[in-house]
């Protein structure tokens, strides 16, 4: 089974774990009706940002619709100027945290639509210079630097200066 198809079976699940129709779903995420329909059957390729818009307001960390780290398929998954590998999740009993292994295009600027509340996101830079965080009040972190961030506000990731590598903690506090 390839990456969409994954991916499609998990939202399917997820959704209907909510108790949540395809209209309701589309509805809340701001995803369309049609293009969830394909997502869920496999048929389109799933961008970074529809599946950060879904997996929002079902209320799960991105990584609950991407392949498991430790099965070795590590295919990534792009958005805009970002393509995100999951490398590992961790969970306990006060939040999840998926670890990604991010790319951020030379020259590109991704924005991000606000995660769940209290969610929270950090890179370490590997090489390359990246500017990430509030839009307002972005930060510059190069080789060896990294940024801490609230990512249950709009976020940007930039790479003004040529493409960067890095590892992306994103923490999901658990909801009372």
């Amino acid at each position: 089974m390839g990456l969409n198809d994954e991916v499609g079976r998990r939202l399917k699940e997820l959704r209907q774990d909510a108790g949540l129709s395809l209209s309701e779903l589309a509805r809340r995420s701001g995803v369309g009706k049609g293009t969830l329909s394909e997502l869920e059957s496999g048929r389109r390729n799933p961008t970074l940002e529809t599946l950060y818009a879904l997996t929002t307001v079902l209320g799960r960390p991105l990584s609950a619709v991407l392949d498991d780290p430790r099965a070795g398929a590590h295919e990534g998954v792009s958005g805009s100027a970002v393509t995100a590998v999951l490398i590992e999740r961790y969970e306990d009993g006060e939040a999840a945290t998926d670890v990604f292994r991010v790319t951020i295009a030379d020259g590109a600027t991704q924005d991000s639509a606000a995660h769940a509340p209290r969610t929270t996101e950090s890179l370490m830079v590997l090489s390359g210079t990246a500017v990430v965080g509030l839009p307002h009040a972005p930060q510059t972190a190069g080789p060896g630097g990294h940024a801490h961030w609230a990512a249950d506000a709009p976020h940007v990731y930039g790479a003004p200066h040529g493409e960067v590598h890095g590892i992306l903690f994103v923490r999901y506090p658990k909801t009372a």
